[in-house]
């Protein structure tokens, strides 16, 4: 079988294929349009009508066109590149872990000698790169180590996937190429399947816009005592960023004025990712813990649903963005080999066990989901919104989630996802409106999840959310419009790394939303994380703060917590 890239033993490295002229795949893209005009990515009721919204390729056939897009290592030699031609340090971005598995971790980095440059500094070839793992961050007692080879093709980054490990293991871990050591990393493999766990710490992280302030927040995150972080999207933002860092305000440096356009191109999402962990506090909490990642809009485009773009434009186009979008997240983050991307597709839905007592589904709510109704925002619900047939989720990731249920045999059942799960209005009594791009938008695929989950047996279920830049806290109801009805679950939705910048402990709308939504336990508009700690017989959210972005250094505090309690669903005030 032919070597993979970034694999963890060194072989031949591979010349890429020669990538199609946009042209050509435009072409291409509006000839598999015609032969099927009628087809869209997004089923159900309720699309938005109008020229921004139009049904798009699906399937096999765009990914095939679009796979030439960015061009992927084929089967002739290339010349390696010599490690010595590198004149500064490549390590600039870092490096991180994810995914943690009993005996397994994946490591990453990303070579780049100038992050904010295209190119990033390196003369064009493939560098070999070691790497290592040890019981100690200072390498005296070393367990695994190994080559990998850094392609331009996935602009010079790696993705080694160390197995043979000891479970539930703290391990440390390094890079090296020529002359140049990375930072250290520290990471820990997960308990085995049917190991019985004490406690489990984790915590929950979103929305970083690097223009809305400082990421302070994953500085302290940095030095939590935690067993993974996930983060639940919008890792980054497609907006421009001007020369001062946008709320930022920089004194001491400019950025370059590339960085002052929207992300579309492959090159340009790039170096997005080039700026964003270029910052210090990325990239000490990457270096702390190990990631688990999912995403959401703004890695590809605002309020984007499956194959539908925000805006006008042509369909063959937003194809293009999605894949290079796709290929970019895939390149800069901690994830394993079933997760790249072929054109515009990714499967990104997995799950992840900690012994018997977590089992994490992680979701993928943008890339399948129907049209937002309604023309997307806050609105009014009617029949195109609540259409039976509408989804969130896709059939064949709805179908994976609830038979994953049905196997479990963990004390609580997470879903790490994106937006809203709760039902939220934003008013009292006739007249209120939900916002169309949460779950609110897709009430009938809502019901049949907790009905998925009931039919399972799931006891203890926890929805964790990102995406709205606030916390909240909420009793997930049987009967919404019933506050006495039966609680099934909970949803701890984690406010924003930076985004919406400095926020307030009571938003305008604080007393509102209560009001409006009794099953409302929590709600705090600062910007922070949320660690939570799993045991078997209760689980507990403290929503961390801190009160400023805009400045850099703050310090943070605990806004509040939750208590959850196994076998009674609901939460607590602690």
């Amino acid at each position: 079988m032919p070597r993979q890239p970034g694999s963890t033993a060194g072989g031949p490295v591979s010349r890429p294929s020669s990538p199609a002229h946009p042209d050509e795949l435009r072409a291409a893209a509006r000839q598999l349009l015609r032969r099927h005009p009628g087809a869209t990515a997004s089923s159900g009721a309720g699309n938005r009508p109008g020229p921004g919204r139009r049904g798009l390729l699906t399937g096999a056939g765009a990914a095939a066109v679009l796979a030439f897009a960015t061009g992927l290592p084929g089967s002739a030699h290339a010349a390696a590149a010599d490690p010595a031609r590198i004149k500064r340090d490549p390590f600039t971005l870092g490096v991180a872990s994810g995914d943690p598995l009993p005996g397994s971790v994946l490591l990453w980095t990303r070579l780049a000698p100038r992050p904010y440059e295209t190119g990033r500094g390196l003369p064009r070839g493939s560098y070999a790169v070691e790497w290592e793992l040890a019981e100690d961050d200072r390498f005296a007692r070393p367990v695994r180590r190994g080559s990998a080879t850094a392609h331009p093709e996935f602009d010079h980054s790696l993705h080694v996937e160390v197995t043979g490990l000891e479970p539930a293991r703290v391990y440390f871990y390094r890079f090296r190429t020529g002359r140049w050591i990375s930072p250290v990393g520290r990471t820990r493999t997960a308990p085995d399947p049917g190991a019985r766990v004490r406690e489990l710490r984790i915590a929950l992280a979103s929305c970083q816009a690097y223009h809305d302030g400082y990421f302070t927040a994953h500085a302290h995150l940095a030095e939590e005592e935690l067993d993974a972080v996930f983060h639940l999207g919008d890792y980054l933002y497609e907006y421009p960023v001007g020369a001062g860092g946008g709320a930022r305000a920089y004194r001491d440096r400019r950025l370059p004025g590339r960085f002052d356009r929207e992300t579309r191109t492959l090159a340009e999402y790039r170096l997005r990712y080039g700026l964003y962990k270029s910052d210090p506090d990325l990239r000490a909490v990457h270096a702390a813990h190990p990631f688990v990642l999912t995403w959401d809009d703004h890695e590809t485009e605002n309020n984007y649903a499956g194959r539908n773009p925000e805006n006008s434009v042509r369909p063959e186009d937003f194809l293009l963005r999605r894949a290079a979008a796709y290929r970019a997240y895939w390149e800069n983050q901690p994830l394993r080999l079933p997760q790249r991307p072929k054109g515009p597709d990714m499967r990104l839905y997995r799950r992840l066990h900690f012994g018997r007592l977590a089992q994490f589904d992680v979701l993928d709510t943008r890339q399948y989901r129907s049209d937002q109704a309604y023309g997307d925002g806050w609105q009014r619900p009617g029949p195109k919104s609540e259409a039976p047939r509408r989804t969130m989720l896709g059939a064949t990731q709805e179908r994976w989630l609830i038979d994953g249920w049905h196997a479990s045999t963990a004390r609580w059942n997470l879903l790490p996802q994106q937006v809203t799960f709760a039902r939220r209005r934003d008013a009292p009594g006739p007249g209120h409106k939900v916002s169309m791009d949460s779950w609110d938008g897709y009430p009938a695929a809502r019901a049949r999840v907790l009905a998925g989950a009931e039919a399972a047996g799931i006891r203890n279920l926890v929805v964790l959310t990102g995406d709205v830049h606030v916390a909240y806290g909420f009793d997930l109801k049987r009967d919404w419009d019933d506050p006495g009805a039966r609680t099934v679950g909970t949803e701890i939705a984690t406010t924003s790394i930076s985004s919406g910048r400095n926020g307030a402990a009571r938003p305008s709308n604080w007393s509102r939303l209560f009001e409006a939504n009794p099953h409302l336990r929590f709600y705090d508009g600062r910007r922070g994380y949320t660690v939570l700690t799993l045991r078997e017989h209760t689980a507990r959210a403290d929503f961390r703060a801190v009160p400023a972005v805009t400045v850099p250094g703050a310090s943070v505090l605990t806004a509040g917590s939750l208590l959850m309690i196994a076998g009674n669903p609901g939460l607590r005030p602690v």
